[in-house]
């Protein structure tokens, strides 16, 4: 754990010595010297980790010096900064401040310079240890990247998966078995196919294929057949000769004993050859980890004409993609078990087939929970909880999950399983996964949320020709990919908008997190508080039966502290009492994010003295003013003032030069988003703040100054403007030519609902629109137009659309102006339309997989042409008064997963209903949709929800 954190603070004390290293002086060659004896110990680190469970204390704690000596390091140097970096005055009086400045910084200088030579002392200590450690332990001391020695002491554990499962006759697998086999045996017999199954570990993906492999109607069709097991250390020429000796026992056939003597490419000729010359084969690569592997194996398959095979199991999404792709092959997702599947096997395991004892029904129920479907961990505690019949015993248990991974035992392999994972990763993304250890349990992560608190923590890396946010939402789909974070609900582009953490993973990723202290969570009990470094703190939301008044509570010292988030709703006095002694101690903070807190309007003044802040978000305070100290946060890149009182920002947040996210707004009614936000009334000159990539929202009542302003924000990527004027939208088309990198983009009139004032932005001329916001992404346009702008027709890479109370008139149908838009995904349409009617063409909306249609309140009839929408999964139609029959054509719409019917007319709602026979017509054209639900308010307002065809499926059964 000490070789992340020490690849973390190496970066960041590089970036300083590149970037304020003139600053240093005399001890500027120090800085250097504990860089390099830090960079020399890190390859060892590597190595040592993967002992240290079984290390004597002396290694253990030579790690842990390591670890505080670079944490030391990287607070030495940030304090180093804030003490002399922030006073770069000009002129006559600004060199008198300098002068003064440094008379009364000298005995600080002189202090730091002090402690810069403790730390090299230390290190050099360190260091001689060090030495000692290479020959007494037989570590190199050019440790490889690969991890070798992290995956020999656990490669056997990625065995043991398959082999727990089969013990207890794994449930839940005659489906998914069916469809695999059904996949092998057809197809085309002439070309090689692959069939990948992916998932995280532990979820039983070897178990499923060793099953598959050894069917009796499997091994007849492939005569040839081999199990190769690849994982994390793969030595190539291993598992070559590995596969040929397979293939040659499989046919009765003496080994040839040339191969021991072959090169890489030998061998890889040597196995095309035999299996060209062979009949049908089927080959299987067990717990592939790299891409690379799949393209260089693939070349000593060849395709022959008997419709060969290969079946590979995966942990990463990437690795499943590249070897299907080509073979034209077939992915299987690897699911959790449902909850029933998981009781049966649970029972099995301990109760042997029989019916779970009563008084320990509802705690098994809890531990199942907390399980959430993984074989190996459902198997695991089953073993450990066998043994046991007394309630206490199994509560016990389920209490402490988390420290039953710490151990040892049947539950520590489930660690090691998921800990593969992890050990794979590169540093930067292990730094970024056990940040996630800042959420609690269950608890549904904003991915925005967490990108950006990544990169304030300078967990993400710059790179060259990439936005900072770019390169986060790679390192997220990485994570995704490896099957360690799991996307709960996408994005309209794909992107994943939140997701979560497996709890079995989230256990393992806080043991490490508390290893190496990075993050420290707290409820408010004083016992939750460690007595050493804070450098990460978090307050989750308790019961207020679990706090004690502040002045009970003993003080910590948070002189270390880089973080303060809240998370949820906690204990006022708890976050009261904790920010104030933060801001008195913590210097070095650079994350504060105190959303949903109950701050009174004022910001504290405190916040303003923290010289390294990066990211403040105050959302959802009572905060009601920014005050002009705001100008001194000199490093802030992130601001957030979402849904607080706050309606204008001083002319001192134009000091803010590294401002990347500014966002202020306020719903204008709570309850319903379609009628938009406030916005802030920004001071001028709002091009100052040239390293803007979010303006979200500013309020554009005030005139065309502001508009013009923000056409010299170029690097703006998200922009959202309300109370716009009729009369400013041509100058509003002139700046929006100069934003190339402009992705999102929401433009809201002055007015509410139908009395919007018109947005006029058919100012841009066609001939030029061939570049005009090619980048964009989304369009919100909340106003009633005219007509359609012209421009919409060339935004070839909109994946979104938002028209609201729009009101154009029928002969301005905008489908029109949308249908042959080539990535459009998503529509939503609130008031948009006053005609009669809306009509989908074949040919149209190729792409389209969610339509929304709302409040249009003359709209008496919809059709779909065959052979329209052929993507559509979700189609939404809410307050349509008018509309009395379902649209015609609906049954066409051979993809559609969901149907939503809100607030529609009582003729079209008691028509379904009522009539619910399989033989009327109605029932036929929506009998293909897995979900309809049907929304209303009775007489008396109170709304109902009505699930059409769950409830048709639960009569069926009885």
């Amino acid at each position: 754990m000490a070789e992340t954190v020490l690849s973390f603070v190496l970066d960041q004390v590089s970036t300083f010595l590149r970037e304020e290293g003139r600053l240093l002086g005399g001890v500027r060659q120090e800085v250097q010297f504990i860089r390099d004896e830090l960079e020399q110990m890190r390859a060892f680190l590597r190595e040592a980790e993967a002992k240290e469970e079984d290390a004597q204390p002396t290694l253990q704690q030579w790690i842990k010096q390591v670890r505080d000596a670079a944490y030391d390091t990287e607070d030495i140097l940030d304090d180093f900064v804030a003490r002399f970096a922030r006073h770069r005055a000009t002129g006559f009086y600004g060199s008198v401040r300098r002068i003064f400045s440094s008379i009364k910084n000298l005995r600080a200088r002189h202090r730091v310079a002090n402690e810069i030579q403790s730390i090299k002392s230390r290190i050099k200590s360190i260091s001689e240890a060090h030495q000692r450690y290479q020959s007494e332990y037989g570590i190199s001391a050019q440790a490889s990247n690969s991890l070798s020695a992290v995956n020999n002491s656990t490669w056997r554990y990625s065995r043991d998966d398959a082999l727990l499962v089969e013990e207890a006759k794994l449930v839940g697998i005659d489906q998914p078995k069916k469809r695999l086999i059904s996949e092998l045996l057809e197809g085309d017999d002439h070309q090689l196919k692959v069939v990948s199954v992916v998932g995280m570990g532990g979820l039983g993906k070897t178990t499923l294929v060793k099953k598959v492999h050894e069917d009796p109607e499997v091994r007849r069709h492939f005569p040839v057949r081999a199990w190769v097991t690849v994982s994390q250390t793969c030595d190539f020429q291993y598992l070559l000769k590995d596969l040929i000796r397979q293939l040659h026992e499989e046919g009765k056939k003496p080994v040839p004993q040339s191969i021991e003597s072959m090169t890489t490419t030998e061998l890889k000729k040597f196995v095309k050859d035999f299996l060209q010359q062979a009949e049908r084969y089927a080959i299987v690569f067990d717990d592939v980890w790299d891409v690379e592997f799949w393209n260089t194996i693939k070349f000593a398959l060849p395709e022959s004409s008997h419709g060969n095979r290969v079946m590979l199991t995966t942990r990463k999404a990437d690795v499943a993609s590249a070897s299907c792709t080509e073979s034209l092959g077939y992915i299987h997702r690897m699911e959790p078990l449902s909850f029933e599947d998981s009781w049966t096997l649970f029972c099995n395991k301990i109760f042997k087939g029989g019916n779970c004892r009563d008084h320990l029904m509802n705690v098994a129920k809890g531990i199942l929970e907390k399980c959430e479907g993984l074989p190996l961990a459902i198997l695991a505690i089953s073993g450990l909880l066998a043994l046991k019949d007394v309630t206490e015993e199994w509560e016990m248990v389920r209490r402490s999950l988390g420290g039953e991974l710490e151990g040892t035992g049947k539950l520590d392999r489930v660690k090691k399983i998921l800990s593969l994972s992890y050990s794979d990763l590169p540093w930067h993304l292990k730094t970024c996964l056990l940040y996630t250890s800042i959420l609690p349990e269950d608890y549904e992560i904003q991915c925005n949320r967490l990108i950006n608190l990544w990169i304030a923590e300078r967990f993400v890396e710059w790179r060259e020709g990439m936005s900072i946010e770019d390169v986060a939402l790679g390192y997220l789909g990485e994570l995704v990919n490896r099957s360690l974070i799991q996307a709960t609900t996408v994005f309209y582009e794909g992107t994943p908008y939140s997701c979560r953490i497996h709890d079995l993973l989230r256990e393992v990723i806080l043991i490490k997190s508390r290893e190496q202290n990075m993050v420290t969570v707290t409820t408010g009990q004083p016992t939750m508080l460690p007595s050493d470094k804070v450098r990460r703190l978090v307050v989750h939301s308790s019961s207020s039966n679990n706090t004690q008044h502040p002045q009970q509570r003993p003080s910590y010292c948070f002189d270390h502290l880089r973080s303060f988030i809240t998370v949820g709703s906690t204990d006022p006095l708890l976050s009261k009492m904790l920010l104030s002694e933060i801001s008195r101690s913590s210097k070095l903070l650079k994350v504060l994010d105190l959303r949903d807190q109950n701050i009174e309007e004022e910001i504290p003044n405190d916040i303003f003295k923290m010289f390294h802040l990066k990211y403040l978000h105050l959302g959802g305070t009572k905060v009601e003013r920014v005050p002009k100290a705001i100008g001194k946060l000199q490093h802030l890149e992130y601001l957030n003032l979402v849904n607080t009182g706050v309606r204008e920002l001083p002319m001192e947040i134009l000091k803010l030069q590294k401002l990347r996210l500014l966002i202020v707004y306020q719903q204008v009614d709570s309850s319903d988003d379609d009628y938009g936000y406030h916005g802030f009334k920004a001071p001028s000159n709002m091009r100052g703040l040239l390293a803007l990539e979010t303006l979200n929202c500013i309020d554009a009542s005030s005139g065309s100054t502001i508009i013009k302003e923000i056409g010299k924000l170029t690097q703006l990527r998200e922009l959202s403007i309300t109370k716009l004027r009729r009369e400013d939208g041509k100058e509003l088309c002139s700046s929006l030519a100069n934003l190339s990198s402009l992705r999102e983009l929401s433009v809201t009139s002055i007015g509410k609902g139908d009395d919007h004032e018109i947005i006029d932005l058919n100012h841009h001329h066609p001939s030029s629109s061939s570049s005009f916001l090619q980048s964009l992404r989304m369009l919100i346009l909340r106003g009633r137009l005219e007509k359609m702008p012209q421009w919409i027709v060339h935004l070839h890479g909109l994946v979104r659309i938002d028209l609201n109370w729009s009101g154009l008139r029928g002969e301005e149908d905008p489908l029109e102006s949308l249908q042959h838009l080539p990535n459009l995904v998503s529509i939503n349409f609130c008031g948009s339309y006053q005609g009669e009617g809306l009509c989908f063409k074949v040919g149209g909306f190729l792409m389209l997989q969610r339509l929304d249609l709302k409040r249009m309140e003359g709209l008496r009839w919809m059709r779909v042409e065959e052979g329209a929408l052929p993507r559509l999964q979700k189609l939404s139609l809410r307050q349509l008064p008018l509309l009395e029959e379902l649209p015609l054509g609906i049954q066409h719409l051979s993809q559609l997963q969901r149907l939503v019917l809100y607030e529609m007319s009582s003729q079209l709602r008691e028509k379904l209903l009522e009539n619910q026979k399989e033989e009327s017509e109605d029932y036929t054209r929506i009998a293909h949709i897995p979900e309809i639900l049907i929304g209303y308010y009775t007489d008396d307002r109170i709304w109902r929800e009505h699930q059409l065809w769950e409830k048709k499926k639960k009569k069926k059964k009885t």
